[in-house]
């Protein structure tokens, strides 16, 4: 494991001598992890809403397993300073994300230029790393089937930022803190 070259300041704060996972460690943590059928059978699933079980990730990361009832999704989001990566281990989940790098504070409201759309299916065993400020939802549109995910980031999330989406305008809606969702 290395350290990105480029580390936001939220990394620089790792002990002196500790390992930061990188994307690549954080997608092989999530890809075991989803491969663990007990581990993943052992999560409680709700007809209704998400259901979410706190794991151990590798060099301190913060991960996730997560049920997904059919028709769920997160909404647009993105993780603030956090890396990350997410591996679908039950079903299938659609990701569509912006490929645009959005500016990290100081705005409301931004109109998105047309080609910043991209769409991932991740059947089981299929997953993707991501990179600070990457905004993005993650849906399961089955109507009939759970899917589960595992997810982990680094550093642990400091906040989530939340999107309403109207066409080419993203808004923001909410700042979100670790309070919040533990």
């Amino acid at each position: 494991m290395s350290a990105s070259p480029a580390l936001p300041s939220a990394l620089n704060n790792a002990p002196a001598g500790a390992v930061v996972p990188t994307q690549a460690d954080l997608l092989d943590f999530a890809r075991r992890t989803a491969a663990d059928a007990t581990l993943i059978d052992s999560l409680p699933l709700d007809p209704e809403g998400r259901t979410w079980v706190r794991l151990d990730g590798p060099g301190g990361s913060e991960a996730w397993l997560i049920g997904w009832p059919p028709g769920t999704g997160t909404g647009w989001h993105d993780h603030a300073d956090s890396v990350g990566a997410f591996v679908t281990a039950r079903g299938e989940l659609r990701e569509n994300a912006l490929t645009a790098r959005l500016p990290t504070d100081g705005w409301k409201t931004l109109e998105l230029t047309d080609g910043v759309d991209r769409t991932r299916l991740l059947p089981a065993g299929r997953g993707r790393s991501f990179g600070h400020h990457h905004v993005h939802e993650v849906l399961n549109e089955s109507t009939v089937e759970h899917a589960v995910s595992v997810h982990a980031y680094y550093p642990p999330l400091p906040r989530i930022r939340r999107y309403s989406r109207a066409g080419q305008i993203l808004r923001l809606e909410q700042v979100e803190r670790p309070e919040d969702w533990q």
